[in-house]
């Protein structure tokens, strides 16, 4: 069963984080492109132009998940991080790899596609975050790539319309599989918290920080939409 929508997934350190970005959060999670697929209006040339795209992301994003088998401190926190980097390497970026190979775009294509900017400044501040900090300051990083598309999968499954020509990028994200891996990292990030900075994170010194780094990574998130629209934009012209 999908998780209720805007579902903290178990996590009152995600909520807390996204409760302090709210506005950006819902301007990420219920952006112009997020509706397009919703009701199927949004551009094809926009969505094949973000899913090459986000595969180069999700490349950046495998990367440092692998980083964050190093920064783990516990056997839990090296599984799942290890498990997601085989999740996307595995099967996510293959739902992009199909679609794209269905419109004549290869996966060599794919790996040699050249980075949009926002592209870049998001994929390099999320490695930074682990380069420079801890395992939570990733978490805090990567978690709104995380939750968001759970989110997002889960409101459009349910309020998305019938015969959706994006039912399978809905669908990946509304899988009850994704959902519970959602559920994982927000257990995982509560486990983390507590062992870095104690079971009231908002007491912590580093908590204004933590939200900063939550904060831009979902700003970060909405340029990638305003990229795949871009695209939309340009075909106009």
């Amino acid at each position: 069963m999908s998780a209720p929508i805007s579902s903290n997934y178990g996590s009152q350190v995600f909520g807390a984080w996204r409760a302090d970005c709210a506005h950006a959060w819902h301007a990420y999670t219920h952006h112009a492109f997020v509706e397009g697929l919703r009701d199927g209006s949004l551009a094809h040339s926009a969505y094949l132009h973000y899913l090459i795209q986000d595969y180069v992301f999700l490349m950046h994003y495998s990367r440092t998940w692998a980083l964050a088998v190093v920064k783990s401190q516990t056997r839990d926190e090296m599984r799942l991080s290890a498990s997601i980097v085989n999740g996307l390497i595995n099967h996510e970026i293959q739902l992009h790899i199909g679609v794209c190979a269905r419109e004549g775009v290869c996966e060599d294509q794919l790996f040699a596609a050249e980075e949009e900017l926002e592209n870049l400044a998001y994929t390099r501040y999320v490695m930074d975050s682990g380069l420079a900090g801890d395992f939570l300051d990733m978490m805090a990083a990567l978690s709104p790539c995380v939750f968001g598309y759970g989110e997002i999968g889960a409101r459009l499954k349910l309020t998305g319309v019938k015969n959706n020509r994006y039912q399978e990028w809905i669908d990946t994200y509304a899988d009850p599989e994704y959902q519970t891996l959602c559920e994982q990292a927000a257990k995982l990030i509560e486990t983390a918290a507590a062992d870095r900075i104690g079971t009231d994170s908002t007491l912590s010194p580093r908590w204004s920080s933590l939200c900063k780094r939550f904060s831009t990574a979902t700003r970060l998130e909405r340029g990638f939409w305003d990229m795949g629209l871009r695209a939309r934009c340009n075909d106009a012209e």
